[in-house]
Formats: structure tokens, C-alpha cells, sequence
């Protein structure tokens, strides 16, 4: 892999501590959550912070694709919930929840935007396997098929959206 860019922290007190960017531009508290037997202080925590740097590159990724396909994305918002649970055998995992607003987009546009952008996002691309991520519009979810070729897979450009579920519902312990 060809590196674009690197984003250098140093965090000091872990979860309790405080974190700062190498650049200086993020210099933040961390406190632990009330939900994790934490003092719930006026820090931020990392699902927080994965959660909006998830929220904003993916919708940067979403915006991209509806720009290549001629499609208005513009007042379009992605609300992002970041979960985070134990395994079951001694760890800890993350769960993602991404909802899109998107004004000037119907519901299959919508629907076709967030799976082509769950296939080339980033963080989708370093969580998919890892984490559970669920993906809706306006709060119904969408069942997505691995029915996506990505360009770097062929050239293929097809994707298969089923039938919507149920609205989505918070995850516990994001706040």
C-alpha cells in the first residue's frame, strides 16, 4: 500500500487520560463513560472519535459516488453509532450503526450510495470482518448482498439492495 497520508497521537493515562494530535490541532480529555463503570467525566472516549472520523470520511466516500453518478448529495448527513461490547471470550469489539439523510436523494438512490460507499470507505474497508456495521436510510435498515464488484476487483459496477427491515435502533453505551 502507497501511503497518502499519516495521522500521528500520543494518548497518555489511556482512557482516562488525555490525547493529542502530533500537529496539535486535536489536544482533547478522555473520561470513561458512566456505561463502563467509568466517573462519566466532560472528556470525549474513543468510540466518540472513531465514530465521527467514521461518520466523516464515509460520507466524503458517499459524496464521491454520487457525484460520479450524477446524483444530489449535498445536505445529505451521515449519524454514526459507535458500539462497543465484549466478545464473549475475554475481549472487547465495536459495533457501527451508519444512517443517511439524504433530502434530494429517493430511497433506492439512497440505498445504492451506501452500499457502493460501504465498499470503498476506508474505515469500512479496515472494519469489514472485524466489526459489525449496519447500514439504513432514514432509519430503515437496509440488508445489503456482497453483491458489489469494486473497480479494483475488475471493473464491474453492479450492486443488489433487498428488501428494507425495520427501523434501526441505538446502540447501548455510545453516549
Amino acid at each position: 500500500m502507497k501511503t497518502l497520508y499519516t495521522a500521528e497521537a500520543v494518548v497518555e493515562g489511556g482512557r482516562q487520560g488525555h490525547g493529542r494530535t502530533s500537529d496539535g490541532r486535536l489536544d482533547v480529555d478522555l473520561s470513561v463513560p458512566v456505561e463502563m463503570s467509568g466517573a462519566g467525566g466532560p472528556g470525549t472516549n474513543p468510540e466518540q472519535l472513531f465514530a465521527v472520523g467514521y461518520a466523516a470520511c464515509f460520507q466524503s466516500t458517499l459524496m464521491g459516488v454520487a457525484r460520479g453518478r450524477k446524483l444530489d448529495a449535498s445536505d445529505s448527513r451521515i449519524t454514526s453509532r459507535v458500539g462497543i461490547g465484549p466478545t464473549g471470550h475475554g475481549g472487547f469489539t465495536l459495533s457501527v450503526s451508519l444512517d443517511l439523510h439524504a433530502p434530494h436523494l429517493s430511497r433506492v438512490e439512497a440505498a445504492e450510495l451506501m452500499a457502493r460507499a460501504h465498499e470503498r470507505c476506508p474505515y469500512s474497508n479496515a472494519t469489514r470482518g472485524n466489526s459489525e456495521v449496519k447500514l439504513s436510510v432514514e432509519g430503515v435498515l437496509l440488508e445489503t448482498q456482497q453483491a458489489i464488484t469494486s473497480e479494483r476487483n475488475g471493473g464491474a459496477e453492479s450492486s443488489a439492495i433487498t428488501t428494507p427491515m425495520g427501523p434501526t435502533t441505538q446502540v447501548a453505551g455510545t453516549d
